[in-house]
């Protein structure tokens, strides 16, 4: 008897396994040529022997701005028909696209204008005069959403936008984003919150890219995977 019937011809769940490898190399591929582009403008900078400081004190041997991007046209344009194909490919139901204040506001405005869906954009904080609005824009109750950002931390801030949309009466069906350190307890975050986290590129797709381009030597990549196990207590040697 054949014990592994996903092999046979014609079997559904061979086709299942089929596309779910096909979606996981092409989507390994696109993280290795996002996170090209990103070390390529300095959007991504690694220095591990002269670690930059976080707002938050933490040391880090890797800095991302994805705000540079937008300086780029080629590359501008590459990242909004990307989050819009993954749009397409897994959330045709969406109705509307919202981006974090302030990184993803262009970003996701450009993801809206090409799918052709209404856009708003969530503050961090409610304005403090006005209306004292925390979405800015129209979302109807019930609407599905997309949220855009730029950049995953902890995830603190995104799942904050989540928060404010969910209150506001709309659903989330899922977040996309450009770059996202992998950081666990952001992942037991998204979990918690029960969203759905894709991003263009990651941390592991930025030190693979950057060795085999030589922009980092292999001596390096201890430091900078030591650094992404426990960043609040790392130090650099």
């Amino acid at each position: 008897m054949n014990q592994w019937p996903f092999k046979m011809e014609g079997n559904p769940t061979c086709k299942f396994h089929s596309t779910y490898k096909l979606n996981h190399i092409r989507m390994k591929k696109l993280e290795r040529i996002v996170a090209s582009k990103l070390l390529k403008i300095k959007a991504v900078k690694l220095q591990p022997s002269n670690p930059f400081t976080w707002a938050s004190g933490w040391k880090s041997p890797i800095y991302c701005d994805n705000r540079k991007t937008l300086s780029y046209p080629a590359l501008r344009n590459f990242i909004k028909l990307e989050l819009a194909r993954l749009i397409r490919e897994n959330y045709d139901q969406a109705d509307a696209i919202a981006g974090v204040a302030t990184g993803a506001i262009a970003q996701g405005a450009m993801v809206a204008e090409e799918l052709g869906l209404p856009f708003v954009y969530v503050r961090s904080s409610p304005k403090d005069h006005g209306l004292e609005n925390l979405i800015e824009g129209d979302l109807k109750p019930g609407m599905k959403v997309i949220v855009i950002e730029d950049l995953i931390s902890t995830g603190g801030s995104s799942l904050k936008a989540v928060e404010a949309i969910r209150a506001d009466g709309s659903e989330v069906i899922g977040m996309l984003a450009i770059f996202t350190y992998g950081f666990p307890v952001a992942e037991e975050a998204f979990k918690k919150a029960k969203v759905e986290l894709t991003t263009l590129s990651n941390y592991e797709a930025v030190l693979e890219t950057a060795l085999a381009t030589n922009y980092i030597h292999e001596s390096e990549l201890t430091a900078l995977q030591e650094w992404r196990k426990s960043p609040t207590t790392w130090e650099p040697k």
